[in-house]
């Protein structure tokens, strides 16, 4: 074989070699890459739950627990309804269970028939599959759990642009540690007190110092008292909370309160103790908290997303471009 021969022969030779150690270090690359994306179990959670536009049509269903948990079958309130107007529809989270919607309507209606308030301001509620939210709120998980503005309700219908921008009004004299009296009224009281009146009702967080103002305007009957409990934050909005409804086995309600409870007592003084406490002189170095991933969540709510996304791939299948 002449010199022709021997270079056609070490040319294939290095063509054999080069595409061996491409397809060596494709493969390579390959298997970093599918390290890297995490499995549909392993995703951040917030993130995954956050992305869903749409519940999935199945039977109402509260899953889990109120900070860990989801729902299946939810409902969206209305924007407008007779006595409530809601709140910041851009987040998309004016979803919940059928009872949540029920209640939040009776409230409204029985607020201006019994109390002669114009009506509500609904704020968040939950997802459209519930499960943990982009921001904002630890529970709202399970679509049993809503915000409601201390701010009535206008007479008119609010804009859009108001609804996305206007803010709640805030009801704490933060120096004072006292319901604020220029903002704070007998409506507001009259307003917590049917809220807490309904047996569905497991709590309600307002910010200490409106429970220690309740506690001090409450009267003889204290009865409606023991569910509205001091929480931090909760100066312009007040968070309810509903127990497990009945066709949910995989619900955790939270354990009700002593009868004999109205918390107006050493729980209210110890969050006033943490209120009036000096900041720290040094600042401690807090290590962030370790996301929750799908995978951390019941396997009900897995499944709940994964039909979310399929039902979603589907939709995207059949819209015309």
């Amino acid at each position: 074989m002449g010199r022709s021969g021997t270079r056609l022969g070490a040319n294939v030779k290095n063509f054999i070699l080069c595409a061996a150690a491409g397809a060596f270090l494709a493969a390579m690359f390959s298997a970093a890459s599918a390290e890297d994306i995490p499995g549909p179990d392993q995703q951040e959670a917030k993130k995954a739950f956050g992305a869903v536009k749409a519940p999935v049509a199945q039977a109402p269903q509260a899953i889990g627990r109120y900070e860990h948990g989801c729902i299946a079958g939810a409902q969206s309130i209305a924007a407008n309804g007779a006595g409530w107007q809601t709140m910041r529809l851009s987040r998309n989270r004016f979803w919940g269970h059928p009872i949540l919607i029920g209640y939040i309507q009776r409230l409204a209606s029985d607020v201006r028939r019994l109390d002669g308030l114009p009506g509500i301001l609904v704020g968040d509620m939950g997802q459209p599959i519930g499960g943990p939210l982009l921001g904002g709120h630890a529970s709202h998980q399970m679509g049993l759990d809503v915000d409601l503005w201390y701010t009535l309700m206008p007479e008119r219908a609010l804009l859009a642009d108001e609804r996305e921008h206007l803010a709640a009004d805030n009801m704490v004299d933060k120096v004072a540690l006292t319901t604020d009296t220029k903002m704070w009224t007998e409506a507001q009281a009259r307003l917590l007190r049917r809220a807490a009146s309904y047996p569905e009702v497991a709590r309600i967080f307002v910010h200490p110092a409106v429970k220690k103002t309740l506690c001090e305007i409450a009267g003889n009957d204290r009865s409606w008292l023991k569910k509205i409990r001091p929480w931090s934050g909760h100066d312009d909005h007040f968070h309810i909370r509903l127990i497990c409804p009945q066709g949910s086995p995989a619900c955790v309600s939270q354990a009700p309160v002593s009868a004999n409870d109205d918390g107006c007592g050493q729980e209210l003084d110890d969050w006033f103790k943490k209120l009036r406490a000096p900041p720290p002189t040094r600042k401690r170095t807090v290590q962030p908290a370790k996301p929750m991933l799908v995978s951390d969540l019941p396997k009900e709510c897995q499944a709940l997303l994964l039909a979310a996304e399929n039902a979603a791939k589907e939709k995207d299948a059949w819209t015309p471009n």
